[in-house]
């Protein structure tokens, strides 16, 4: 390929990166504020599954109407793998430990280990993880960690156990979803979120009353189309493509930047206000994001500059005429 053409491919690339971390990050923080609305009078697992069950009809038949072709036997099988891990047990993990009382604040911070278990998979599935990415990971989870200092850190033994497995089977799935052989890109979201989705359901039919769906207020039914929608319609198809298309650590990078947004959307649209631990943690995942985003680059720069002050290797090259005199 000429190099203008390659130049102009990556650089559409790196525009296609930008716009699904914008989306996965901006939607997905706000989902927080449209979860807590849904939540005011729909039970929580009917609410995910049949969020996801809907999401997977929808884009079946989107992947049908492009010609994409319905999964093999083999690809029906991972995607149900991944569907099970990311939709089924990562979701209703979520679920469940906020219902034995997790506390807000050990969830939200819990919840940020999954870009360093995904990037510690990657590794060990033999792909180079660059020491600049687990730096700003490490930088990420301790600037989620200060934003979630204000809230509850309480928990039972069960539900913290709950809580570390959400990341987990997240982590796992999403590792899987670049590892295994599955469909086209929409027609694989399909798969995953309906064969997800239809496990979530059996669990709701048998704990939760569907009665209950009759008394949903119509704020909490517009919250649970948002979510359908942009949730999950959009960012997490944006998030599926991020893992296919660059680092590990780089897609589950929204971890700890939708707890920030967030908190901006709270004071925005809730009231909420900010406090002294915010201007620490803001910074910090600023930092994350530059390492993950342009950490090799940086490094090198950092080097250039090194060897260019008087003490590096240039500045005694330009010295070296100075002390033979």
């Amino acid at each position: 390929m000429p190099t203008f053409f390659r130049a102009q491919a990556q650089s559409s690339r790196g525009l296609a990166v930008a716009v699904a971390l914008l989306l996965v990050y901006v939607v997905w923080g706000t989902t927080y504020f449209a979860l807590g609305i849904a939540l005011e009078t729909m039970p929580p697992l009917l609410m995910n599954a049949s969020r996801f069950l809907c999401a997977g009809v929808v884009m079946l038949l989107v992947a049908l109407a492009q010609g994409q072709a319905l999964p093999t036997a083999a690809q029906w099988r991972h995607s149900a793998l991944v569907g099970g891990l990311m939709v089924f047990l990562a979701m209703n993990c979520i679920g469940f430990a906020q219902k034995m009382g997790i506390g807000s604040g050990l969830m939200a911070t819990v919840v940020t280990t999954m870009p360093m278990w995904l990037a510690l998979w990657t590794r060990w599935g033999g792909e180079h993880v660059p020491a600049t990415s687990w730096v700003g990971l490490a930088l990420g989870v301790v600037g989620a960690l200060l934003l979630a200092l204000e809230g509850d850190f309480s928990a039972s033994g069960l539900g913290a156990l709950l809580a570390f497995g959400a990341p987990l089977c997240w982590s796992i799935g999403s590792y899987a979803s670049r590892k295994l052989s599955l469909p086209a890109p929409a027609m694989a979201s399909g798969a995953q979120w309906l064969t997800g989705g239809a496990m979530g359901m059996v669990l709701a039919l048998a704990v939760e009353p569907v009665g209950a769906l009759a008394d949903v207020s119509a704020r909490s039914w517009l919250a649970w189309v948002y979510l359908l929608g942009l949730g999950t319609l959009v960012a997490l198809n944006a998030y599926l493509w991020l893992l296919q298309n660059t680092s590990a650590a780089l897609a589950g990078s929204y971890s700890f930047v939708n707890p920030a947004v967030a908190l901006l959307v709270g004071v925005a649209l809730g009231g909420e206000r900010l406090t002294g631990w915010v201007y620490a943690a803001l910074p910090l995942i600023g930092a994350a994001l530059a390492l993950l985003l342009y950490g090799p680059l940086l490094l090198q720069a950092a080097q250039r500059l090194r060897a260019r002050m008087p003490g590096g290797r240039a500045g005694r090259r330009m010295l070296a005429p100075d002390t033979t005199l």
